[in-house]
């Protein structure tokens, strides 16, 4: 059984129905009458098959799909029918591809200025002041790549690893009230897999933020955040926290994929 900490939730998904090619032979209802509240502070890891409603879940949250019923909260304000580009300035969101994050055509100092004026108006200037660029240098030596020597880099000379660090800082930079990690680290080889997630714990536990990680990587689910949740054909079949979550090993996961494949009648 599930035991939140006291707290207001942050995220609310209430009631949500979505059919996708409805009334073609190819429909399918993901999700009916879904439901899932997610407390201030929380750092929750989704993992579930391809199918089972993971980046669904993200782009309803996002507002890349619209819920065909039900209602989202974030902060207590609903923003079911909100634009994209308004939800934007409360939620962060780092992609599975490191180009989605940045922009590759303008170097490392100009990504950085433009996601400091992120949510303020635009105006005329004379370009970045002294202070704005010791203050970026000291931002990515947090990132401990270099970068910080490099800030005049087009960031499409960066790696993989390089760009994924640089988009997250930049996802984090100005306040949001909800981090969305969507698959951050699967384009990405063992070694900087493993710097963006420690980077990722660092953000987190420093900025105070609430975080949403879809991954299909069980280690990383087990290793990281403090609520773990397993989707299914639209349903959460496993939500377990703090405790309970680091009580579970992999073979823990592997067994419950086991018998939800069982379940679906296929042979494993």
């Amino acid at each position: 059984m599930l035991v939140e900490r006291k707290s207001e939730p942050l995220l609310e998904f209430r009631q949500i129905d979505k059919t996708f090619h409805s009334g073609t032979v190819s429909e399918l209802k993901l999700f009916d009458h879904f439901d899932l509240s997610v407390p201030q502070g929380r750092f929750v890891c989704i993992i579930g098959s391809n199918g089972s409603g993971k980046t669904t879940l993200l782009n309803l949250l996002c507002g890349g799909e619209t819920p065909d019923a039900g209602n989202i909260f974030l902060g207590g304000r609903e923003i079911t029918r909100e634009p994209e580009h308004v939800r934007s300035r409360r939620i962060g969101r780092v992609f599975q591809d490191p180009s989605l994050g940045t922009c590759p055509q303008l170097t490392i100092l100009e990504n950085l200025s433009l996601a400091d004026r992120k949510g303020k108006r635009y105006g005329l200037s004379r370009g970045v002041s002294r202070k704005k660029i010791d203050e970026y240098r000291s931002r990515l030596e947090l990132l401990k790549l270099g970068l910080e020597d490099q800030l005049d880099l087009p960031v499409a000379n960066l790696s993989g690893g390089q760009r994924q660090a640089l988009a997250l800082l930049i996802c984090t930079m100005t306040p949001i009230d909800l981090l969305i990690l969507d698959e951050h680290t699967a384009a990405l080889d063992p070694s900087s897999s493993e710097n963006v997630m420690e980077l990722t714990r660092r953000f987190v536990r420093e900025k105070r933020l609430t975080a949403l990680m879809v991954t299909h990587n069980l280690r990383f689910a087990l290793a990281y955040g403090d609520r773990l949740v397993m989707m299914h054909r639209g349903k959460a079949v496993l939500d377990v926290c703090d405790g309970e979550k680091n009580a579970l090993k992999i073979h823990d996961l592997t067994e419950r994929f086991n018998e939800i494949s069982v379940e679906d009648g296929n042979d494993v």
